[in-house]
């Protein structure tokens, strides 16, 4: 079953979300980060594939402070770079506050299991800071951006995660993904793994940019990820 819900935020508001629910009791709550394209077909459909797998999934609309409902096609150029446009203007420390406030709802409503958090992209750069930050129970980031700026915060990692790096990255370079490695590699709780030849947004569900052997091998990794940390 999938519905539109409303989730209180950590400072007394409301936010939309999208929810898939697995057929009975869910085995764990995954809460899915966004890419700069808001809660699209593309990450709908990524909820309902975690539901498929017995997971209660939640999807935080986190640009809702900017302008709520907000779903863009990467494909489409002036689409694109609106997208851009509202990275630029979104507030990421708050971005993560509402992250926490959507891994406490997916906790409460899954009976107090464990959540995780996976993210793209922009989600994917979210991802490891909710790994630094909050309690989350696991969490995984695709070609998340910037990371190499967020080394700083690694010691407090205290819960799993996983990195897909994807090794053309037009948004990571190599100096990026080699800093990532150089800071991580040795990181008791973070796992990286490399995607040579591939591009960002390669595990897209739909458009251009997926490339389906890269994005199944990532998502079996995901997968296995979660049925090891979360049950």
């Amino acid at each position: 079953m999938t519905c539109n819900v409303t989730l209180d935020t950590l400072d007394g508001q409301t936010m939309p979300a999208y929810r898939a629910e697995p057929e009975g009791t869910p085995k764990a709550a995954i809460v899915v980060i966004q890419e700069i394209f808001g809660v699209n077909g593309g990450i709908r459909r990524k909820c309902d594939t975690l539901a498929e797998a017995g997971y209660l999934a939640i999807a935080p609309d986190l640009f809702w402070r900017l302008e709520p409902g907000i779903e863009l096609d990467p494909d489409i150029e002036p689409q694109m770079q609106r997208a851009l446009s509202l990275m630029g203007e979104f507030d990421q420390d708050r971005g993560v506050s509402d992250i926490e406030a959507a891994i406490r709802y997916a906790r409460d409503a899954s009976g107090g299991r464990k959540v995780g958090a996976v993210g793209y992209c922009l989600g994917g750069r979210l991802a490891y800071m909710t790994a630094a930050r909050t309690d989350v129970d696991a969490s995984v980031g695709y070609y998340a951006v910037g990371v190499d700026g967020l080394l700083g915060e690694k010691h407090a990692i205290a819960h799993p995660l996983m990195l897909h790096i994807a090794g053309e990255d037009g948004f990571v370079d190599k100096e990026t993904q080699a800093s990532m490695h150089e800071g991580l590699d040795d990181h008791p709780k973070v796992t990286l793994h490399d995607y040579a030849g591939e591009d960002h947004g390669f595990a897209t569900e739909f458009g251009e940019r997926r490339s389906d052997a890269a994005a199944r091998q990532a998502d079996e990794r995901t997968a296995a990820f979660f049925t090891e940390h979360l049950g």
